[in-house]
């Protein structure tokens, strides 16, 4: 039996474990929602997917560091940068190669400890920047960068984007990421959206390579219903445009239909991979196992 194997055969004794995270009052559509079908294919969290045209390839899923993330802090990186660090190293040991970050998080340097154990070509580091002009992009990029101890990023995204004119708003900082990329600094650059407003802008503009929508079935931290949201991924997903799901047990709403959820995100097919924060090696490992089951 293989590392990866024998991994998961232990994972199976903690089904149950995952709690989820502290509910905050967003809107809820609708609470009450049919169990997807089981599905018609095998898949795993490891799956080597691509982000759409990118040439990106990562697993399905993405090791989220931002659980209730704001002020340079998260539910994450309450653990410690040791505690954090082997959590992405266990997730690594299961097979996943997806590293999801934040300046806002405050989990650059949790991160670049992880980086310092795996060879860097093997992950796939995605940031994200609240800086709004140019020169703010630019020395954040330099900062991150060394931060995170990595040459290039190989996703960096504008950070809670909520304006409907945002491509048109922001275009500075686009110019910024473009050429970063030119430079290989970046390897694509794009979005992660916050309203309904910006997420129909970024599936518009060819500009935006990746993108990260929220998206669950009862629209948990959304404000727009998941069908609405589903239609502008497809969009998305036509154009050719990485789609990394959010929010997808509605930060802890979810937690008592877990599967479901899973279920539903895996059965749209317009997601390229998703992100999930655990807060444990039991978590990480338990949620591994579900989408296996699902």
């Amino acid at each position: 039996m293989d590392r990866r194997k024998f991994l998961l055969a232990g994972s199976a004794g903690v089904a149950g474990a995952w709690v989820g995270s502290k509910v905050f009052g967003w809107r809820v559509f609708d609470r009450t929602f049919a169990a997807p079908p089981p599905l018609t294919q095998k898949v795993a969290a490891f799956d080597t997917v691509e982000l759409g045209k990118t040439g990106i390839r990562t697993s399905r899923l993405a090791m989220g560091t931002g659980t209730v993330g704001f002020g340079h802090h998260s539910n994450q990186t309450a653990l410690g940068v040791k505690g954090l660090s082997e959590l992405l190293l266990n997730g690594y040991d299961h097979g996943l190669r997806f590293f999801d970050s934040a300046d806002a998080y405050g989990s650059h340097p949790h991160v670049a400890e992880a980086l310092k154990h795996v060879p860097r070509d093997k992950v796939t580091v995605l940031t994200k920047t609240f800086s709004r002009d140019p020169k703010s992009v630019r020395e954040d990029l330099d900062r991150f960068r060394r931060e995170l101890g990595v040459d290039y990023i190989d996703v960096c995204l504008m950070h809670c984007v909520t304006e409907g004119d945002c491509t048109e708003r922001f275009k500075g900082v686009m110019d910024v990421l473009s050429e970063a990329k030119e430079k290989g600094i970046v390897r694509a650059h794009g979005c992660s959206c916050h309203s309904i407003k910006a997420l129909r802008a970024a599936a518009k503009s060819p500009w935006v390579e990746v993108d990260l929508a929220r998206i669950n079935p009862i629209g948990s931290h959304m404000d727009a219903s998941p069908e609405e949201v589903v239609s502008v991924l497809r969009e998305m997903k036509a154009a050719g445009k990485g789609i990394i799901g959010m929010k997808i047990l509605g930060q802890g709403d979810l937690r008592g239909r877990v599967d479901d959820a899973l279920r539903y995100a895996l059965s749209l097919g317009v997601l390229d991979s998703f992100t999930i924060g655990a807060e444990s090696k039991g978590e990480q490992e338990d949620l591994i196992r579900r989408i296996a089951a699902a």
